[in-house]
């Protein structure tokens, strides 16, 4: 078995600032002359920084019972692959035009937190992912002892 959650401080404060900007703006009085529907969606704005800084500054990666297994923070965003679909698990680094984030790049969809370490997985059916990590050794060798073990006995956590 193994876990493992990667924290982005980064995203929180980045979030978190952005979530200032529209609270700065109904205390300091910009939108004093606005109507009620104006104030509500700036307010809806900050809400969604929020949630946004809380379900993306961290990343964390499980491979047990049979599978791989990422989720964002508290698991609103949530992906499963079963290791017996996978073919490889290679540590690598993405391009610092990829960034962070959750979205397509042309190695494959990239789900990442922070840094540009991650794992390239290749699936029998030709597709491919990036899961980031600063761990990325370790996670592509437990990923591929899980697939040569057909997703049983993936071993411990070194």
């Amino acid at each position: 078995m193994y876990s493992h959650t990667q924290r982005s401080a980064a995203a929180i404060f980045v979030f978190s600032l952005a979530a200032l900007i529209p609270v700065g703006l109904l205390l300091g009085g910009a939108l004093r002359g606005a109507d009620a529907g104006a104030r509500i969606t700036v307010l809806a704005a900050a809400l969604v920084m929020l949630v946004s800084a809380v379900t993306l500054s961290s990343l964390t990666i499980a491979v047990r019972d049979g599978q791989l297994s990422w989720w964002f923070g508290p698991g609103i965003v949530k992906k499963t692959v079963p290791l017996s679909t996978i073919i490889s698990a290679e540590p690598t680094t993405t391009s610092i035009i990829n960034g962070w984030g959750i979205h397509f790049t042309g190695r494959g969809w990239l789900y990442n937190v922070a840094g540009r370490r991650a794992v390239l997985v290749t699936q029998q059916d030709g597709k491919r992912f990036l899961v980031g990590t600063d761990e990325p050794d370790l996670l592509a060798r437990v990923i591929m002892t899980g697939a040569r073990n057909g997703g049983r006995g993936t071993g411990e956590r070194p």
